[in-house]
């Protein structure tokens, strides 16, 4: 298949799998706590990865092993547990949203954590995403939904720590392996999110019928939008450029919010306004 048609087939595929992503959460709440949710996602992953790269893990040399493990926590843990709170009393649309500030809180922290410098259009991007993200929330606010607005800002504090994450990889990862670097983030991760585990009642209500149907759904977050939608986004980069494959920032919320309007979500005409007003400032940001 050539190259330029594949790209655009690898785009639409991610943006499917990451857009539906906020929906498998919000169904796998259903049946968990957002606790359960976290560690399971994450251990669920751990293992597939164990299956498809476990060989990987020993070209990460001994020192690089620090980085592996913050990496992990930044971009993985974290995000994991801030999610799946979130999405108890936020809706999957909004969160999806929210999330498309990853690509602007990376220049901000690359700028401000790690001497990276950026373009008077790219600040302006970071204004007017700032600009759309008060927008976001209090437009929620104002349809009745106040006490939302803490945790809306948990999606904030995920993208963030993506941010850093992706900042951590590219200054002192960038020699590793992609496979490499995911498999042994989970197996770090492995460890606490199983010891969390055991401190919640899931071993008590793992025979009920709808903790296993939520597993259902985790277990396809898992493998779908964790392992294999990594390999997938890495084999983008690889054959296109990391602006082309950025762009599926726009895409997961589009996906996200169709998810969304099926399930019943919807959000305040202020809130759409407030969605545009983020897009615009996430793509000023990424302009060269």
């Amino acid at each position: 298949m050539p190259t330029n048609k594949l790209k655009w087939i690898l785009l639409i595929g991610l943006a499917l799998v990451w857009g539906s992503s906020f929906i498998l959460i919000f169904k796998g709440l259903h049946g968990l706590s957002a606790i359960e949710l976290g560690s399971m996602r994450i251990i669920f992953s751990a293992l597939f990865l164990w299956i498809i790269g476990f060989k990987s893990i020993y070209t990460i040399r001994l020192h690089q092993w620090k980085y592996i493990a913050l990496t992990g926590f930044m971009g993985t843990f974290f995000p994991a547990y801030l999610f799946a709170i979130a999405e108890t009393q936020v809706s999957s649309s909004i969160a999806s949203i929210l999330n498309s500030l990853t690509p602007l809180n990376t220049l901000l922290i690359g700028v401000l954590g790690f001497g990276f410098t950026f373009k008077r259009n790219q600040s302006l991007g970071i204004l007017i995403g700032l600009l759309g993200i008060l927008t976001l929330i209090l437009g929620g606010n104002q349809a009745g939904s106040s006490k939302n607005i803490y945790y809306s800002l948990l999606v904030v504090l995920a993208s963030i720590c993506y941010a850093v994450n992706i900042n951590l990889i590219k200054k002192y990862l960038s020699d590793v392996k992609p496979i490499s670097i995911t498999t042994g983030n989970f197996t770090v991760l492995s460890i606490p999110a199983f010891v969390i585990l055991l401190f919640t009642d899931f071993f008590e209500k793992i025979q009920l019928q709808n903790t296993q149907t939520s597993l259902q759904y985790v277990l396809l977050l898992a493998v779908l939008g964790t392992g294999i939608a990594n390999i997938v986004y890495f084999k983008l980069i690889q054959i296109s450029s990391p602006i082309f494959a950025s762009s599926v920032t726009y895409l997961i919320p589009i996906v996200a919010c169709v998810w969304g309007f099926f399930n019943r979500e919807s959000l305040t005409f202020i809130q759409y306004i407030g969605a545009f007003v983020i897009l615009i400032g996430v793509y000023l940001s990424n302009k060269k």
